[in-house]
């Protein structure tokens, strides 16, 4: 277990040092959100190409991970190449940037991080291909898992497709999207996240209770991630910037997170 987990840090290690050193070469490190699902897609396949003969339950975490992972990085690779630099990372790098030091920067202040990130959140996927080995049974806390990673991937897909059609349509500037998902809870992508990776979680359970502790810190951090830290609250703090009372009404009625029917007006 070890040994394979040190030769997916390796490759992830080396994977990133080739697109940090893209970024350089292009002045722009906002790719990397795109490489936050699609890393963790590509820590599931090392972990299942590294069993000598992958079982049924090796395969179903490893499906998960991937249509999860690479799903997300092509949507936001395609944000990224539409929209180009992220303010967020060119006002983290601004300072960098003047004095000549973005490369260094943005190797240490973004690239090693968020490998490291991607590495803790991405190991119930890891820790649970390589713990489930050959095992060929599927038993009913994995199967309670994939429904829950289910109900994740309808609210993280639908939401990002309904938000993606809201966007554009030029009659919706400067409005709200309330309608859809996004009546029920301000952020059903979010909340599709932590169920997906809730789920995955479950499944690795399943291998063993043991294998869950051990990686039950991955989906703690991404939904404390998600709903205190860099996802719904600074997406909120920019909103709020943006649409003023719209979005202060849109607050004052709808879930923050969990899916829940709307307050009247």
């Amino acid at each position: 277990m070890m040994n394979a987990l040190l030769a997916n840090a390796g490759l992830l290690v080396a994977i990133v040092l080739v697109l940090w050193a893209i970024s350089v070469k292009i002045d722009d490190v906002s790719f990397i959100d795109a490489f936050w699902g699609a890393g963790m897609g590509i820590m599931a396949l090392a972990s299942w190409f590294q069993l000598d003969q992958p079982g049924a339950l090796a395969t179903l975490i490893l499906v998960m991970t991937a249509a999860w992972g690479f799903r997300l990085g092509v949507h936001l690779l395609r944000r990224w190449r539409d929209h180009g630099e992220d303010q967020r990372y060119k006002k983290m790098l601004r300072k960098d940037r003047e004095k000549g030091r973005f490369a260094f920067a943005a190797l240490t202040k973004v690239w090693l991080g968020q490998a490291a990130l991607l590495f803790l959140v991405s190991s119930p996927a890891q820790v649970g291909i390589l713990a489930a080995g050959d095992r060929a049974v599927i038993a009913p806390l994995a199967w309670a898992g994939l429904a829950l990673y289910l109900v994740g991937i309808f609210f993280e897909w639908v939401g990002d497709w309904q938000l993606a059609r809201f966007k554009a349509d030029p009659d919706n500037e400067g409005k709200i999207l309330d309608t859809g998902l996004w009546r029920y809870t301000r952020h059903p992508n979010y909340f599709g996240d932590a169920c997906a990776w809730w789920g995955i979680w479950l499944v690795t359970a399943s291998a063993g209770w043991e294998w869950a502790l051990y990686t039950v810190a991955g989906p703690i951090f991404l939904t404390f991630t998600l709903t205190r830290w860099s996802g719904a609250a600074l997406l909120e703090s920019g909103m709020k910037k943006k649409r003023g009372d719209k979005y202060s009404d849109y607050i004052e009625r709808t879930s923050a997170f969990i899916p829940w029917p709307p307050k009247s007006n």
